[in-house]
């Protein structure tokens, strides 16, 4: 049986109510990304980035997967080990509707880890009234366990791996720009798969796409992935 390799990004989750990685404007949520989103700005107000992702955690855990995210558990269903998701997104919305192979490499909103003792704890079991919360374990402050510029990408090795054997690399609700995320495509496409895209807008990295479909995820999925099981 071919190996898939699925790749999602910001698209995917706002058809759930997550707002995109960034509006045009520069702005995370109304947030400068340079100031939630790096190890510097955590450092200058680390009580300021914890707000941010209180509230962020908060809103992950009122929106619900879409029909994207539950057509992907339909295709995991079918192909079992040959199936593989690396998600740029950290809202956990892929494990909720009930994926299991997900690779969250740019972290996730459910988790945190003490800068300490490196004590990994998840969002839901610690005191989050606290402005800036602290290890159970050896009282030192705890962080998001998020990726922010300027860090590595989770997994990197195992992300590599897959590629080398995947049959068909599918990208889907990512504009391209965003790396190492937006060159898998391009390695995917330069080793022999298959790649297809599916977004709003015309990605970025456009010319390593096989077949291009256009339109929302929640409503282009579900018909393409019975397509492809019916062929499995």
């Amino acid at each position: 049986m071919k190996k898939y390799l699925i790749l999602t990004g910001a698209g995917i989750s706002a058809e759930s109510g997550i707002r995109t990685f960034r509006d045009n404007d520069g702005l995370w949520e109304d947030h400068d990304v340079n100031e939630v989103a790096s190890i510097d700005g955590y450092r200058r107000n680390p009580e300021l980035v914890w707000r941010f992702y209180k509230a962020r955690y908060a809103q992950s855990m009122e929106v619900s997967p879409n029909p994207g995210h539950y057509a992907l558990v339909e295709l995991e269903k079918a192909l079992g080990d040959n199936f593989h998701i690396i998600t740029q997104n950290v809202d956990a919305l892929h494990i909720r509707a009930g994926n299991q192979r997900v690779i969250e490499m740019h972290g996730s909103l459910q988790d945190c880890f003490c800068e300490s003792c490196d004590t990994h704890y998840k969002m839901a079991d610690i005191d989050l009234s606290l402005a800036r919360p602290l290890c159970p374990k050896c009282t030192g402050f705890l962080r998001p366990d998020i990726v922010w510029f300027g860090e590595i990408p989770y997994k990197m090795e195992q992300i590599e791996a897959l590629l080398r054997k995947c049959d068909l690399f599918m990208v889907i609700g990512t504009s391209g720009v965003v790396y190492p995320a937006a060159g898998l495509v391009m390695t995917a496409k330069y080793l022999g798969a298959k790649t297809i895209a599916v977004n709003l807008e015309k990605p970025d990295n456009l010319s390593f796409i096989d077949e291009f479909h256009q339109g929302k995820s929640g409503e282009i999925l579900p018909k393409l992935i019975k397509e492809i099981m019916e062929n499995l």
